[in-house]
């Protein structure tokens, strides 16, 4: 895959748990609480329903905000490809105002792990940037460390 620096914005991690087990974490609903925002944030409710075009809805308790994401999976390859959007709701439905796509990579790590990458693109270079301002590599780093915490636990 092709990365525009103007759009894009990823980052790469080696991971200390088995693939299998990152790919549950990403696709079951009860995990999900565990990591998906950084501390002290919380998932307070999570829908998915893991297929092309099924729904992956979150609500974030942001402090004493709550945010209501939904959004659409636009690809599903078991154990190694998540790509979903809030371009879409369920049923093709399109949103207002859009922010990103998110893809999860996931490989086996020849040294025992996963190789874990997130990809956000965003539909224009102020939109990429706006979410760089916002903490893209901090906050989804935060999440990926606290994933891997997480994943330990299982």
């Amino acid at each position: 895959m092709k990365l525009d620096p103007e759009t894009d914005l990823s980052f790469t991690r080696k991971l200390a748990v088995p693939r299998a087990l990152v790919w549950e974490c990403w696709t079951t609903p009860e995990h999900i609480r565990h990591f998906f925002v950084p501390r002290p944030h919380e998932v307070t409710s999570c829908e998915i329903d893991l297929r092309v075009g099924g729904r992956f809805n979150t609500v974030m308790k942001v402090g004493e905000h709550e945010m209501d994401n939904k959004g659409v999976y636009l690809e599903v390859v078991d154990g190694e490809k998540l790509v979903f959007t809030d371009a879409y709701s369920e049923g093709w439905k399109p949103a207002p105002d859009p922010f990103m796509t998110a893809i999860i990579l996931l490989e086996d790590d020849p040294e025992g792990g996963t190789t874990y990458t997130a990809i956000a693109r965003h539909r224009s270079p102020e939109a990429r940037k706006t979410h760089e301002d916002m903490g893209f590599f901090d906050g989804w780093g935060t999440v990926v460390t606290q994933l891997e915490e997480y994943a330990r636990t299982l």
